[in-house]
């Protein structure tokens, strides 16, 4: 049932996959389903760069570290560390793009929106599969037209860092929904 799916999705980290290898038709099936996300005027802006190859993925985590290197005011050695060790330790990593509208006839917001829900429906069939992932949004993903030519009017909102993992987390205790919902 699609809501147990729902409430078990949850962020599953880096520093926690087990260095599994994801099949390359696994990641294919996870990419398939974001085409299904609802869309605006079905612009369909939703864009995703597949780093699968442990060699991209290195090379990911080279351009994000040397990047945050240059480009931060409080350089940490540990984190400028960890961003690496992120590329590394992901079994694959979804570089999230979004293509805005040439005519811009709808809001950008939206085109943004569509490609959200793109990415939960990846989430959600990772969490179906077993298969661990998170969205981060570095400060550094700003630069990510110096590592891929983007097109004009994509933008990068992120990377989904996928792996393989032995041990669920404990679901965290969310807020209940009558707190955040009035009714009239």
């Amino acid at each position: 049932m699609i809501s147990k799916i729902i409430k078990k999705r949850q962020s599953i980290y880096p520093s926690q996959y087990n260095n599994t290898p994801i099949l390359k038709e696994t990641v294919q099936k996870i990419v398939e389903v974001a085409n299904y996300a609802p869309t605006h005027r079905k612009t369909q802006p939703w864009r995703f760069k597949v780093m699968h190859s442990t060699e991209s993925r290195i090379n990911l985590g080279t351009f994000l570290s040397e990047k945050y290197k240059k480009t931060t005011s409080t350089f940490s050695d540990f984190k400028y560390k960890r961003i690496q060790e992120k590329t590394t330790k992901s079994g694959c990593i979804i570089v999230i793009c979004m293509q805005r509208d040439e005519q811009e006839s709808i809001p950008e917001w939206e085109e943004i929106a569509a490609t959200a829900m793109a990415v939960q429906n990846m989430w959600l069939v990772c969490s179906e599969m077993g298969v661990g992932c998170y969205w981060s949004s570095p400060s550094q993903i700003k630069f990510m037209n110096e590592f891929f030519k983007l097109n004009t009017g994509e933008k990068c909102l992120g990377l989904l860092y996928m792996g393989n993992y032995d041990e669920s987390p404990e679901a965290w205790q969310r807020t209940p929904i009558k707190k955040k919902t009035q009714w009239f």
